[in-house]
This record gives structure tokens, C-alpha cells and sequence, in this order.
């Protein structure tokens, strides 16, 4: 990727809503892209010892999801665990992993939410907004509202509601596993973010790219000493 956005990191929790409301304004919920269109999926994901994130990115074939690159970063944890603002926490580290891929993917992945989030905007929307690339928001838990449990089949779903606002869907991408929680980060919808999230599952729980992040991001982690 060539982009190299700026994150700003604010000084204090009331700055780093602020900031969220104002880069929110910027946010696009249509999708910009027909699905049959792409070709390059994206994942990223973080994991952190007490002062450094480590940040891995996987660019996949889109929809045989066969490995192209992948990118690994090591940054400083620039701000404290506050919910909802995972962002600044490690996203300086995941956008430096992403702009060092040698191809730009149409849609980019994030363990976290988007549009499901108390300001409507979550890792995956921040980090769309400032790559200006599509993104979806895959979370292991809810952070706000409620959804009912979707059936127990590949592919059921379930409205996440938020104060009568759908903010996502819970999506159970395997028969069996639970659920994950799906929303829109930027430049997408959230019928086109799941129908991704689906293909790109594979069989397994988490979409591949993603789980691949997971995997390497883990890896570097304990590259450097910590289990």
C-alpha cells in the first residue's frame, strides 16, 4: 500500500472521544464495490506485551483466499486500555503493518468492531477512514446492544440492536461455534460486510486472513521473549 496515514494519538480519554466524533463525520456506510469485483482481502490483528504492539497484516486472493503477503510491526503502546477506543491503543502499529503490503487490498478485515460501537466508530471504522480503504469490524463479543443467538447453521444470522439502530449482525460463520459480531467499518454495508465474512471463513470460525494475523501477530510476540 502506498498510503501513509497519519494517526493522532490524543492526550486524554475526553480528547480521544473528540476526536472519534470528528473523524466519525468522514465515515461512509455504502459499499463502493461490487463483491464480484474483489480480488485482495486484507487481515490485520495485534497482540501486546507491557510496553510494544505487534502488528501483522495478511493480504489473501479473494474469494480462493490463497496467500499473497503478509507484514509484521513492532510499535510502542501509544495509550492506555480505555473500551471503545482500541484504535489508538494498537492502531499505529496495525497501519504500519497494512502500508507495507506490496498490493493494496479492497477490504481489510479488523479483530474489532466498526459501526457497533458507543460512537459508531470502532477500530475498523477508524482504520478505514485513514486508509481510506473498505473495512469490516469482527468481534468476538458484543460491545454494545443486544442480538439474539442466530441458528445453529453455516451462515444464520441475527440483528445486533442498539438502541433501535441494527449496528451489526451476529453471524455464525461455522455450525457449532459461536457466533462472531459483524459490522461495517468504512466504504461497505453491512449486507456485503457479512456476505465477506462468510466467504472467507472457510470452514472455520474466524475469517482466514484475520485468523492468520492472529497467528503471526502471536508469533512475533514471542519472538521476543514473552509467551
Amino acid at each position: 500500500m502506498k498510503a501513509d496515514p497519519l494517526m493522532e494519538i490524543p492526550e486524554s480519554r475526553e480528547e480521544a472521544i473528540a476526536l472519534q466524533q470528528l473523524l466519525r463525520q468522514r465515515c461512509i456506510w455504502e459499499r463502493v464495490i461490487d463483491t464480484n469485483d474483489i480480488a485482495l482481502v486484507a487481515g490485520a490483528d495485534a497482540a501486546y506485551s507491557e510496553s510494544l504492539v505487534y502488528a501483522a497484516a495478511v493480504l489473501v486472493s479473494f474469494p480462493s483466499m490463497e496467500p499473497v503477503a503478509h507484514r509484521v510491526a513492532i510499535e510502542p503502546l501509544a495509550f492506555p486500555y480505555e473500551p471503545g477506543m482500541l484504535a489508538f491503543r494498537e492502531g499505529p502499529a496495525l497501519l504500519s503493518a497494512l502500508i507495507r503490503l506490496p498490493m493494496r487490498p479492497q477490504v481489510i478485515f479488523f479483530n474489532g468492531h466498526g459501526r457497533a460501537h458507543p460512537r459508531r466508530f470502532g477500530l475498523a471504522a477508524h482504520m478505514g477512514v485513514l486508509l481510506h480503504t473498505p473495512s469490516v469490524g469482527i468481534a468476538e463479543r458484543t460491545l454494545i446492544g443486544r442480538a439474539e443467538p442466530p441458528a445453529d447453521a453455516d451462515g444464520a444470522t441475527s440483528p445486533l440492536i442498539d438502541g433501535g439502530e441494527v449496528v451489526g449482525m451476529a453471524v455464525r460463520t461455522r455450525s457449532g461455534s459461536r457466533p462472531v459480531i459483524v459490522s461495517q467499518g468504512y466504504m461497505i454495508d453491512l449486507a456485503q460486510a457479512v456476505e465477506l465474512t462468510i466467504a472467507s471463513a472457510h470452514g472455520e470460525r474466524i475469517p482466514l486472513p484475520l485468523r492468520q494475523a492472529d497467528r503471526l501477530a502471536g508469533a512475533a510476540r514471542r519472538e521476543h521473549g514473552f509467551a
